[in-house]
């Protein structure tokens, strides 16, 4: 057995918690902007954007989605013959997934 320690785990931890969120907040979320608000079911001025547990809403809805295609599109790639590259993959899939966290967070910080 090897005693390697890797960063693995948190990968697939971020992977296996944006393959929950998406399927369960992405579908509320289209039916809440996409139908509600223009429908006059609800109204919307702009103000909620500004409650941080709102925020805290859009960070999660955005930023796990992000990490759970970042894992699958790294194993998709390697799974298509690019294992000897898998290294640079790892650091534009996951990389790209960083990057957009902090875009994210910057954005939700700016509103």
């Amino acid at each position: 057995m090897s005693t390697e320690q890797t960063s693995e785990p948190h990968w697939w931890g971020l992977f296996s918690a944006g393959g929950v969120v998406a399927p369960f907040l992405v579908p509320i979320h289209i039916i809440l902007v996409g139908f509600a608000v223009p429908l006059g079911w609800i109204t919307d001025s702009g103000a909620l954007y500004r409650v941080w547990w709102v925020k805290l809403y859009l960070f999660v809805l955005i930023v796990l989605p992000l990490y759970h295609w970042a894992h699958r599109f790294y194993f998709t790639l390697n799974d298509t013959g690019l294992k000897p590259i898998s290294k640079l993959l790892a650091v534009l899939c996951y990389g790209g997934a960083i990057v957009g966290t902090i875009v994210t967070a910057w954005v939700l910080l700016q509103i």
